[in-house]
């Protein structure tokens, strides 16, 4: 293909924008708004993705804490204890020193709030590793039976919540996309079509000179994916605004436990981008397919 045809496709197709302005704008408001509710699931799914991975990192095991005072000795006595327990896969001892630098690493950029601790509240603890959880019930009443044992956590049904809440916004989600995509298609193809039928004269002289059927389509395949395409960088500028608002104002309530699994700002910018510019230019193209396919007779 020449570029001086190149360059007229898109000199067309931009121009097709202009002769169609409300329609134009209409349209790029529908893919706007179907794409600023897809990057809402998708921060939503995302951000519940990392909170689970994380819980389940850090909860995906039976915790013993062990009293206050109690010697080493009967610190290694109850490791051998908890060992003996059918079912149990794995066990770690981890410090009232460890769990506080672990905690550190897991607050990441916000974990110097931690060392103007005066005393170390956490403490000692075994993080116990199931071989089943479908035992974790039995392994658990056993483990709270041993002398020395303060309390025992397994967080077990805070993961299933969680992995729940996320298949539901999913299946929620999808179903919103696929109708607001829809929706967008439609209005981007109504918009082609007037373009067709108000220059159908024109095309059936191109056709007639020995234009081909290609030439003819690119001009509004353009305009369908220049409309997508300025639909997905409205949409990617109102969400990073808004994202990166909720993100610095739950960081600046020093809602620590819950950044920590927040993902930063740049990371979603980066996904939707790639994820926003290819589905915007896509249904501004399938819209302008779909409409020449029923209404341009070349």
């Amino acid at each position: 293909m020449k570029i001086r045809s190149i360059g007229y496709m898109i000199k067309e197709g931009l121009k097709n924008l202009w002769r169609n302005r409300m329609m134009s704008l209409a349209s790029i408001g529908s893919v706007t708004a179907a794409l600023i509710i897809l990057g809402i699931i998708l921060i939503l799914i995302l951000n519940i993705n990392s909170l689970a991975e994380g819980v389940k990192e850090q909860f995906d095991a039976v915790q013993v804490y062990l009293e206050e005072g109690i010697d080493q000795g009967r610190i290694e006595e109850i490791g051998k204890e908890i060992s003996q327990i059918e079912g149990i896969k794995d066990i770690k001892y981890e410090s009232k020193q460890e769990a506080l630098e672990n905690m550190k690493k897991r607050w990441g950029e916000h974990g110097y709030l931690l060392e103007g601790l005066e005393t170390n509240p956490l403490p000692n603890s075994y993080i116990v590793f199931l071989e089943d959880v479908q035992q974790s019930s039995t392994v658990v009443s056993i483990l709270q039976g041993i002398q020395g044992v303060d309390e025992v956590k397994f967080y077990k049904d805070i993961i299933d919540k969680l992995i729940n809440i996320t298949n539901f916004i999913k299946m929620v989600g999808l179903v919103i996309i696929v109708i607001l995509i829809a929706i967008s298609i439609f209005i981007i193809g109504n918009t082609i079509k007037l373009t067709v039928a108000a220059r159908r004269r024109e095309i059936n002289i191109m056709k007639y000179v020995g234009a081909t059927n290609w030439f003819i389509r690119w001009p509004f395949l353009i305009e369908g994916s220049m409309l997508g395409l300025i639909g997905s960088a409205l949409a990617i500028a109102l969400i990073f605004i808004a994202y990166r608002y909720v993100y610095d104002f739950i960081t600046t309530q020093m809602y620590v436990m819950i950044t920590a699994y927040f993902l930063p700002v740049q990371l979603i910018l980066d996904n939707l981008i790639v994820i926003f510019l290819i589905l915007g230019s896509g249904i501004g193209a399938l819209g302008s397919i779909l409409s020449m396919r029923k209404y341009l007779k070349v």
